[in-house]
């Protein structure tokens, strides 16, 4: 089936030949093509050009994109969007002072999200989270790496990573999944956490790696959480079974977890509202990719990643939403560029290479997308009348899209 997309008012990402990423003053540049069109072929991009240089083309459908604005989806690269249930109470707890801390320690946090997970079927569980995906999805987001994390059992991780495929078979959207076992340690570990490390490693490991359930691995390497030296053995041990690390990292403290990150050729780093200068440096010596999530800062009222120092220092940037129950109920991949622009202080052109090229490499997922490039996936975004692509971010409050197509597929 061939869908063509006419007089589209500017044309965004175009590149003949995709790098993988883009970093520092490259991702200042964003090549569009005004007066556009654009040939879909089934569920890949097939051609594209300016108006002055189209040919007559027998397609099935004609999408007339005049005064709209077209861009490839959002890649989100780090989103937690299959859970059960909500955490509203610990919302209204933090509104009238508790810390996050201080909610984990009263059993809030990841340990309640875990407990209503286990007691919740693994058909139920598609239901809820299907019913989010779907949501995103007609917010832009095209490609979607969901990890494990809130079931902290071993058949409950293996519960929300066979949902998480289920949901990449289910719907267009690519789906990418990540092993998380190492969020936070359950109450029946509470005194023995090197115990709960070494059930990951030795029961949990291994099963996920049978079922073929992950793509990555990661941790939560933080204070009150896992220790650098809790990171250099799972993520020796995942090696084994080909797993490539994807880690939260620097979120309060920075305790040397992006070094470790870095030691294991980590696909990326995630967090880093708290880096320093040794952290910068050694993610210039790597091909590791930094991830903010400004949205989770917006929710829990915690510093803003640095995005213009990293960015200046010459290095790469990815945006995604931290989608979850606890720290960032919302997968609104739009309100996350905005906030990347107005917080973060990243121009347009950095904030949207960030959460398309740059957000697919931090998903493993650059040849295939993150840019309007012949051969990748027909996966576009196409605005509502606009006047820019900088009204993106600017009008942060409005619902700015018109359509999203899906790998070929109008949603």
């Amino acid at each position: 089936m061939k869908t063509l997309l006419i007089n589209i008012k500017e044309l965004l990402q175009v590149r003949d030949i995709a790098p993988n990423k883009v970093s520092g003053a490259e991702m200042k540049e964003l090549p569009t093509l005004k007066n556009a069109w654009l040939l879909v072929e089934n569920d890949i991009i097939k051609d594209f050009g300016t108006m002055d240089v189209l040919t007559e083309t027998e397609v099935h459908k004609t999408i007339d994109c005049t005064g709209k604005i077209v861009l490839p989806t959002w890649c989100d690269s780090h989103t937690h969007i299959v859970y059960a249930g909500n955490r509203e109470q610990e919302f209204v707890d933090r509104i009238n002072g508790l810390s996050y801390q201080e909610i984990a320690d009263n059993g809030g946090g990841i340990l309640n999200s875990a407990k209503k997970l286990q007691q919740t079927s693994e058909a139920d569980l598609f239901t809820q989270s299907a019913a989010r995906l779907k949501e995103v999805m007609k917010l832009g987001t095209g490609a979607i790496e969901i990890k494990s994390g809130y079931g902290l059992t071993t058949e409950a991780e293996l519960k929300m990573l066979r949902v998480a495929k289920k949901l990449g078979e289910t719907f267009p959207v690519k789906v990418k999944t990540t092993f998380l076992g190492a969020h936070a340690v359950p109450s029946e570990f509470k005194n023995d956490k090197q115990g709960y490390m070494d059930h990951i490693c030795n029961d949990m490991l291994p099963k996920v790696a049978e079922e073929n359930l992950t793509d990555y691995v990661d941790i939560f390497c933080e204070k009150g959480y896992f220790t650098v030296e809790d990171t250099h053995q799972l993520l020796s041990e995942a090696k084994k079974y080909g797993l490539i690390p994807k880690t939260h990292v620097n979120q309060f403290n920075a305790i040397g977890g992006v070094k470790a990150s870095v030691d294991h050729q980590a696909l990326s780093v995630d967090h880093l509202e708290v880096i320093t200068d040794e952290d910068i440096s050694v993610l210039k010596n790597s091909e590791t990719m930094p991830v903010a999530l400004p949205s989770c800062s917006y929710f829990l009222s915690i510093p803003y990643t640095p995005g213009r120092k990293i960015i200046d220092a010459g290095l790469p940037l990815a945006l995604a939403t931290d989608y979850n129950p606890g720290s960032t109920p919302s997968g609104n991949m739009n309100f996350v560029v905005a906030t990347a622009c107005i917080k973060m202080k990243l121009t347009p052109e950095e904030a949207i290479n960030a959460a398309t090229i740059n957000g697919a490499y931090a998903m493993g997922i650059s040849e295939t997308h993150g840019s309007i490039t012949k051969g990748k996936s027909a996966s576009v975004i196409i605005t509502k009348e606009i006047p820019s692509y900088g009204y993106l971010p600017y009008a942060f409050g409005s619902n700015l899209i018109d359509m999203v197509i899906v790998a070929g597929e109008v949603l």
